[in-house]
């Protein structure tokens, strides 16, 4: 089982291409620890800035620093990041296209425990609404590897949600092809696609597999990018597959559900479940327990799946 989380592998790929670019700037809000930046700090001092509790100060010095020609990473806990400082992600950021890239820590319910305050179940979709801003929800530890060196590369504003814990890898290795606005395609299928991002991916491609034993053959794409988002991908399996569930660790209300089903209704209709937390504050508990409460796991999406198709 991997104990690698992703929060510690971009601290990793950071630290290896800051050596020879010093460009490359991480930003904390009393995070350090909690984003796995604390050695990127210690090793590169002069290329990290640590704000304090102070979110929207987070946002503006990272904007500022990238007027300037730096690279910033800001991370900081997701459910503040994009609610105390949506303001200076609206304008310093996005309208004014700077190249920051938000990092967005403990997403979803990774602070299950915490309850409402501290879960951020609205960001996808209020980053969403937001124009030049460009969303990513790497899978697992190989895939965040592969989207971090991309974005050193990218010189566009982006916001990047990722969980607390290690999760299982859904790659063997970063031997596989990753592109900006690209699904990739986890497993093929022509009676029925499940979208997933994120940590569902991996509940997703498990529906599959038993999906398959039971005679069904269910396509999942990762879509790792909701913005942009692969319109292709989603135009295509709706057509060969007749069929579409999403599954997200988000509101069911402006996530990935709602981009997609934008997509499938003005493109190529088909019958269609949206798989996510409801509008509701969500339950206390761990991730796992928190999942399986909302239907966010092998068996709800089988089961979901064989009603969507009529095969009960």
């Amino acid at each position: 089982m991997n104990k690698i989380a992703n929060r510690q592998v971009i601290c990793d790929t950071l630290m290896e291409l800051a050596k020879d670019d010093k460009d490359i700037y991480v930003l904390t809000s009393d995070s350090r620890g909690s984003a796995s930046m604390t050695n990127f700090a210690n090793e590169y001092p002069k290329q990290f800035v640590e704000v304090g509790i102070a979110e929207q100060n987070l946002v503006g010095i990272a904007a500022g620093l990238a007027t300037t020609g730096k690279k910033c990473f800001a991370a900081s806990p997701a459910c503040f990041l994009t609610m105390r400082s949506i303001e200076q992600v609206k304008v310093d950021v996005a309208y004014s296209n700077t190249n920051v890239k938000l990092i967005g820590i403990s997403g979803g319910v990774s602070y299950g425990a915490l309850g409402m305050s501290h879960h951020s179940l609205q960001d996808i979709a209020v980053m969403r609404a937001i124009p030049n801003m460009d969303i990513f929800l790497p899978a697992d530890r190989f895939e965040t590897e592969k989207l971090v060196r991309e974005l050193v590369k990218y010189d566009k504003p982006a916001y990047i949600r990722i969980g607390r814990n290690p999760v299982d890898d859904v790659y063997e290795s970063t031997d596989f092809d990753f592109q900006i606005g690209k699904a990739n395609v986890m497993r093929e299928g022509k009676d029925i696609t499940i979208i997933a991002t994120g940590e569902t991916v991996k509940p997703a491609i498990e529906a599959s597999d038993e999906l398959k034993e039971l005679g069904i053959k269910c396509r999942v794409l990762n879509m790792n990018t909701i913005k942009p988002l692969d319109k292709e991908a989603i135009i295509k399996a709706a057509k060969e597959t007749g069929h579409i569930i999403t599954v997200e660790e988000h509101s069911i209300y402006g996530g990935l559900g709602a981009a997609v089903s934008e997509v499938v209704v003005q493109n190529a209709p088909v019958p269609m479940k949206i798989v996510g937390i409801k509008d509701e504050a969500a339950i206390t508990g761990t991730s796992k327990e928190i999942f399986n409460y909302y239907g966010l796991s092998k068996e709800n999406l089988v089961k979901l799946a064989k009603e969507l198709i009529g095969k009960n």
